[in-house]
């Protein structure tokens, strides 16, 4: 009996503490750490951590999540060494601190210090728990599931963050850039101390409510670190003489709408971006005093990049977030809009390096139809013969069709569609020449993406908007050929006013302000898109509604807007101003001469020389004037002939004939050209003895003022319609036939008063006899 009690005490004593140990495990197990959040609380901060929005969690908390390397050694050397000086000893209770504090209750009969350690509180903050007996139980067994679990640091982090500081703030992060204004990291030993001590009682000790009170408590732990030795006598009285007065606390409120947007893209509970927080706060600024200026229920966006790293600096996506009026939550930087003509420099660009043209190259603007389309220019006027150059600054539109129509409209979207510049059209619809005018959808962040290549040698780099990103030191930014350096070059100097080209010597290496502006059909959209020495500027500005904006246009209403933001970015240091990128001259650039209106070099005292001009070339490629297709002869503007000793056309197989060849300017020009510059001047008479074969090429005959299938309608009230048709090109007298029936003769056009619904045809006959011709309805 003796042996087997003996047995049993060795038994129990063996399996005890297994039993004991077990029972831990599956407590651990069924009651694990609540660390993880359902709606944890999220913030946006800029590139120097400021915090510019936070998201709150379900009771409205909003923390700045922080680490130990991220908070000033002051702070977390006043919080050990006045709330657990043994914290990094302790087994996460410390049995002597609750005796004294036991003793310290029972001798003053109130509770004068709690005695838990760091980890204690952070186990309180993690599962909260009623101030009872079983409640502290509970909290020193959570204690010991954090040391458990937990290294010190771990456990230090989630105090740094879970900390209550007042309010509905929570961590030293959020605390110090709410109260102080500053990053935890740059904490004075005064701001230290008043950090460490708030948590004991943040209701009664906010700063920017009970300063005296939070005073008291600050100064208390600074006498603490003195009598400790922790800081010095000196820092310590000086901090003493530190007042505490804080402003009303300052939550988050910089770039809202950009908030939204990157939020949406990650789950991280501390976002950062590349924001700049002065210069967004400065953005915003200039969008709310714009906005007084602006249409009603108008709005507005601005996008800044640094084009050196396409970091995203600056982002409004609208002109006042709380004006509902104005549509203030929809972010314009990201919606699709009608981009009106800022795509024109990326097609002359593609054009320079398909060899179509050269920056002084003859361009036809002049009425035209391409089917059923007939585009104008902005003022509803034409211009005749002008060079690239010209047709790009001026932001004309026919030269612009007529170069994306030998350039082609698919590929010209596939190109953009590749650098990440994805143009919306309708459905069912595909790229077109209207899209060189604003036929297709765009957002402003793409489209500052994509005029990167302007700046970048050619290569359109995506934005950046997190570090970390491509592009961060150590990865590639990814970025994609568009244009040849060359082209990129001289379509930015073509931008910036410099056109005519300059000796190296004095070209400016620093590129001034080059922008391009745009305006949607309907003035629904204005746009400009500029690019500085080291920045790409995005303007948008009309409704978000898309409702149309009377008399609201990019170079009015966009341009000045721009110009303002680039003054704020300009305005920097002269030591900044040295540091400003350089844009040189590529290699493939070089200066050149051309003659109008063939396009290409000839000697001086040429005949065909007809004008030169002086441009920039690529690659010394001098392509000839480009034709309009179905607007010209075969033979284009460089054209055979022959001549007899009299100086008079002749057959090629009359005797004595010569053969020469003579430049003539494109036949749609004629209207606009001076009368010894016309056809009938430059080329010589035919002879009457041995007269060309071919007959002599004329002016296509066009008919204006009423397209193909269009439905008239009379004014309200009106029985009968008036109706004013013009005639453009041709030769010769003008014959006029309504429905077969001549209403009018050798007249460029012909006033028609119209009274009977139904369907009408007018024909223009010239002595050519060409036929131009439109079929309408009146209702």
């Amino acid at each position: 009996m003796i042996k087997l009690a003996r047995w049993r005490r060795r038994y129990l004593f063996a399996v005890v503490p297994v039993l004991l140990m077990l029972s831990v495990w599956l407590a651990d197990k069924c009651w694990p750490l609540p660390l993880a959040e359902v709606h944890p609380a999220r913030v946006v901060v800029a590139a120097d951590g400021t915090p510019l929005w936070r998201f709150a969690d379900e009771n409205g908390i909003w923390r700045y999540p922080v680490t130990l390397g991220d908070v000033s050694p002051r702070y977390l050397e006043a919080l050990i060494n006045y709330e657990d000086r043994f914290f990094w000893d302790h087994p996460g209770i410390n049995p002597f601190a609750i005796l004294r504090a036991a003793w310290q209750d029972l001798r003053s009969g109130e509770v004068i210090s709690g005695g838990s350690t760091l980890t204690m509180q952070v186990a309180r903050l993690l599962d909260p728990h009623p101030r009872t007996f079983g409640g502290k139980i509970r909290q020193v067994w959570r204690a010991m599931q954090l040391e458990w679990h937990l290294s010190k640091e771990q456990i230090l982090t989630l105090y740094l963050n879970r900390a209550p500081f007042g309010g509905t703030l929570q961590g030293v992060g959020a605390a110090s850039w709410a109260y102080l204004g500053k990053s935890p990291a740059q904490l004075s030993y005064s701001d230290a101390a008043l950090l460490a001590v708030l948590p004991q009682a943040p209701s009664r000790l906010r700063p920017d409510r009970w300063p005296q009170r939070a005073e008291a408590a600050r100064n208390k732990v600074l006498r603490r670190m003195a009598v400790q030795g922790v800081w010095t006598a000196k820092q310590v009285n000086e901090s003493l003489e530190e007042p505490v007065w804080l402003a009303p606390r300052q939550m988050p409120q910089l770039a809202p709408l950009f908030s939204r947007y990157i939020a949406s893209h990650t789950q991280a509970r501390k976002i950062s971006t590349t924001l700049d927080a002065s210069l967004q706060r400065q953005l915003e600024e200039v969008a709310m005093n714009w906005k007084g200026q602006l249409p009603p229920r108008s709005s507005l966006a601005l996008l800044v990049v640094d084009h050196t790293t396409m970091e995203v600096r600056g982002w409004v996506g609208s002109a006042d977030i709380n004006d509902d009026s104005r549509f203030g939550h929809v972010d314009m930087v990201t919606a699709v809009r009608s981009p009106g003509s800022v795509l024109k420099p990326f097609v002359y660009g593609m054009a320079l390096d398909d060899g179509l043209i050269h920056a002084s190259s003859l361009l036809q603007d002049v009425p035209r139809r391409f089917g059923d389309y007939r585009p104008g220019n902005f003022d509803t006027g034409f211009h005749g013969p002008v060079s690239m150059s010209e047709a790009l600054v001026r932001s004309l539109n026919l030269p612009a069709v007529q170069v994306l129509d030998a350039y082609g409209p698919k590929r010209f979207a596939a190109k953009l569609r590749n650098v990440g510049l994805d143009l919306r059209f309708p459905a069912g619809s595909e790229p077109n020449l209207s899209l060189i005018l604003g036929g297709g959808g765009a957002r402003l962040d793409q489209m500052v993406a994509a005029y990167s290549a302007f700046a970048r040698h050619g290569r359109a780099a995506q934005l950046r908007i997190q570090p970390g990103q491509p592009g961060q030191p150590g990865q590639p930014l990814v970025d994609r050929p568009l244009l040849s350096p060359g082209a990129a070059w001289i379509i930015r100097r073509v931008l910036a006013g410099e056109a005519l080209p300059q000796p190296d010597s004095s070209l400016p290496a620093v590129v001034p302000l080059a922008f391009k502006t745009g305006t949607s059909y309907g003035y629904r959209d204005a746009w400009a898109i500029g690019l500085n020495s080291r920045y790409i500027i995005g303007v948008w500005t009309g409704r978000p509604d898309s409702t149309p904006v009377a008399g609201q246009f990019g170079l009015g209403s966009a341009v000045p807007l721009l110009n303002q933001v680039n003054n704020l970015l300009q305005s920097t240091s002269g030591i900044q101003q040295a540091r400003l990128p350089t844009d040189p001259r590529p290699a493939s650039v070089s200066q050149g001469q051309i003659c109008w209106p063939g396009g290409q070099n000839l000697p001086a005292g040429d005949s065909n020389c007809r004008r030169r001009l002086s441009g920039w070339l690529l690659d010394k490629s001098e392509p000839p004037t480009l034709q309009a297709a179905g607007q010209e002869s075969i033979q284009g503007t460089r054209q055979t002939i022959w001549l007899d000793s009299q100086g008079q056309r002749v057959a090629a197989d009359c005797p004595d004939a010569t053969e020469r060849n003579i430049s003539l300017w494109p036949l749609p020009l004629e209207p606009w050209l001076p009368s010894a510059e016309r056809r009938a001047a430059r080329l010589p008479p035919a002879s009457p003895t041995c007269p060309p074969l071919q007959k002599d090429d004329v002016t296509p005959l066009l008919l204006l003022g009423v397209r193909e299938g269009a439905i008239l309608k009379r004014l309200p009230g009106q029985t009968q319609l008036s109706l004013r048709i013009m005639s453009q090109g041709g030769q010769g007298e003008r014959w006029w036939f309504l429905n077969g029936d001549a209403v009018g003769d050798n007249h460029p056009g012909v006033a028609l008063t119209l009274e009977n619904p139904g369907r009408y045809q007018i024909l223009v006959l010239d002595e050519a006899g060409q036929v131009a011709a439109a079929n309408f309805t009146l209702q």
